[in-house]
Order: structure tokens, then sequence, then C-alpha cells
């Protein structure tokens, strides 16, 4: 959970010994993909109405989706993640350990946006591949997501179609880490990229594809560091 936490509200640079510049040009990877998503809505010329984002985490995209949306549902399987999503979304902060070495720690606190945004969320438990009737919705957030579930072609054909409006757009992120943790080896894309784009064309056009990359903080001294292919798609009329 403190990983988790420190990913969505930690700055890079307050997650890097001091003194240090984050590589590439890295920011906060939630609040990027937020970014990136309400900038291609902006260039669309789309005025979102209601936003999802699947696969919320503890919450950071959420919210910063809500400064342009006015009715946001953040949706995650874990229901830890919910009740410290839910738990920033009414005190606006959260105390965590932060890894330091060993055992050793460092209390820091996560911070949510201001009142206003936090209040248009609203936070829910729930699978990805079997969710109940939401309605459809203007923007879609999946990040880091595809790769984390048991079928990732019936997320793409057909879950996503379900949810997003024509003319709504979705981005996608995702390192391609495929696992048997998560994905059985048989459902495992032989190149990712390509084989998301023949799945997702019939309803979808690809309007911008770019690395995405972000930093997970181990402890103080080690990091991992990765490149999210983050894509935005834009459903069609018909």
């Amino acid at each position: 959970m403190a990983e988790y936490l420190a990913f969505h509200y930690l700055a890079p640079k307050d997650l890097l010994p001091r003194g240090h510049v984050p590589p590439f040009g890295i920011k906060n990877f939630p609040e990027a993909c937020a970014t990136l998503l309400l900038s291609e809505a902006k260039r669309q010329q789309l005025k979102p109405l209601r936003a999802l984002d699947l696969g919320c985490a503890v919450g950071r995209s959420s919210f910063e989706l809500a400064r342009k949306a006015p009715e946001v549902v953040g949706i995650d399987f874990s229901k830890a993640f919910i009740r410290a999503a839910r738990t920033l979304r009414k005190k606006a902060s959260v105390r965590f350990p932060l890894k330091l070495e060993g055992t050793r720690t460092r209390m820091t606190t996560a911070k949510a946006p201001k009142t206003k945004y936090r209040t248009l969320v609203c936070f829910r438990t729930g699978d990805a591949l079997r969710l109940p009737d939401l309605g459809m919705f203007d923007l879609v957030l999946a990040a880091n997501l595809v790769d984390r579930v048991k079928e990732p072609k019936k997320l793409l054909q057909k879950v996503l179609p379900s949810l997003v409006r024509p003319g709504g757009l979705v981005l996608l992120t995702s390192p391609y880490t495929w696992t048997k943790e998560f994905t059985p080896s048989s459902r495992w894309p032989k190149d990712s990229f390509p084989s998301i784009r023949n799945i997702l064309s019939p309803d979808f056009r690809l309007l911008r594809r770019q690395d995405l990359p972000f930093l997970l903080r181990e402890h103080r001294r080690k990091f991992q560091l990765t490149f999210a292919d983050a894509t935005i798609w834009k459903r069609r009329s018909s």
C-alpha cells in the first residue's frame, strides 16, 4: 500500500535521493495520465461530463480527471486500495510509512486535491471484466491494466466498447509486463501493440501514441524505471 500511495501522491523528485533530478523528464504518473487524456479531450473539442478510471488503485488519476469532468467513477479490484482512496476523498490526506532501508521507514503524507474536485469522485470496488451497468462515459482511463487482467482480449473487445460513448476517448497505458500471476500465458499477445490495435480498430480509431515513463520506489536507493506505452483511442460513431 505504501508503495502505491507514494507512486500516486508524491512527486518523483521527492522519491529520489536529495539533489537528484528525475530522468527523462518523469512526472507523477497518475497525474500525467489524467493530464494527457484531458489535453486530448480539449484538442478534440470534447467537454467531458462523465469519466471512468478503470483500475484506479488509490485514486490520484480519478481526482485529477475531476478537474474537468463533473462526474468521475474510480473502480479497482482491491478493497484495500478503494478504502485508501475513500479516506483521501473524505479527509484529503493519509499518513503512511515510506521505506528507507531494511525495516526502517519515515512517516510521509499523501495529499489529495482540493475538496471541490474530491467530492466529484465516487470510488467502487469491482472486477474490470465483470462490471455492473455503469452507463457510458466520455473519457475512460485504463492505466497499466491490460496486462493485469485474466482476459485482456475481453477487456479490449467487449468491456471498453460498452463503456465509451461514440466520440469518447480511451487512454490505455501499459509496459506489457505479461505474467502468469495475472494472465494465463495462452492469452499473452505475441506482439502487444499490433495485437491491441487489431482488436480495438473495429470500434476505435488511434489518435496518439507515446512513451510515458515512470519510477517505482522500492526504497531510498532502489527504483524501477519503466516506459509505459500510452495510446489514446476515439470511439467510432458507427
